[in-house]
């Protein structure tokens, strides 16, 4: 199908020589990883290829690196809160990595070498991939958000609904979006649209691409686990049901 399910932001992952960089103890890591992975989203995927979609899924933890966040510091709004493609801040805007500015930007360089330029290019071969098979390409950014902001969030003050839609004004067709919020109504889910996260991620090479459209579909956790563990409950294998329909029929949504 010609349909990639985008996954960035589920691993746990920590490399011994980017974990000797981390001012935080083995308990404090653990809580920063329990708020800051998107419990559910792996889990959530799984199936999805059984019906013919594309899964990416990383398995790195995005304290190592934020592979959708831009790698440029200039270009990245989150980098006013330390929270850039390499985090310098913890999700309380704690300091994170130890070492002065000079070490932190080597650091950052690095890490976007070894992890964040790579995790980009297999998204673009991929998408590249089924836009030759298929001629269209439909991109479903699968992520999950905590039901209380944290401190680093910008738009704490948002709606939190149950599902956020998040769009592009680009590469978001208005028949994608209702088609995901009619499926996920038809489920019981309430949704509400870029809030409190907006945006749906595109590779860079396919920037106004007529035949690249894609959804981001931001799960708040408590309807898929418990917060208090990342563990999940029943509640994951209903979204479960929504997502295999929606992805079922993405292909005649954007035809």
């Amino acid at each position: 199908a010609p349909v990639l399910v985008h996954v960035p932001h589920a691993g746990l992952a920590v490399p011994a020589d980017v974990r000797a960089g981390l001012g935080l103890d083995d308990a404090a890591l653990a809580r920063e990883q329990l708020l800051m992975t998107d419990h559910g989203t792996a889990e959530l995927a799984q199936g999805l290829g059984d019906l013919g979609a594309t899964l990416l899924v990383n398995h790195v933890s995005r304290l190592v690196v934020d592979v959708e966040r831009y790698a440029d510091p200039l270009e990245e709004s989150m980098e006013l809160v330390g929270m850039g493609a390499v985090y310098t801040r913890t999700s309380q805007l704690a300091p994170l990595r130890t070492g002065d500015e000079a070490a932190i930007d080597a650091v950052r360089a690095d890490l976007v070498a070894r992890f964040h330029t790579p995790w980009h290019a297999a998204l673009t071969e991929e998408v590249a991939r089924l836009i030759a098979r298929h001629g269209c390409c439909t991109i479903v950014d699968l992520h999950s958000y905590p039901s209380r902001a944290l401190p680093y969030e910008l738009r704490p003050e948002e709606p939190r609904p149950e599902v956020c839609i998040g769009t592009d004004a680009c590469a978001t067709p208005e028949a994608l979006a209702r088609r995901a919020e009619a499926v996920l109504a038809d489920h019981g889910f309430a949704t509400a649209r870029d809030t409190p996260f907006s945006g749906a991620i595109v590779p860079a090479a396919f920037a106004g691409n007529p035949s690249v459209a894609s959804v981001m579909i931001e799960v708040r956790r408590d309807v898929v686990c418990d917060e208090a563990t990342g563990a999940p409950h029943d509640g994951l294998a209903d979204l479960r049901g929504a997502l295999a329909e929606l992805v079922a029929g993405l292909a005649l949504t954007v035809a």
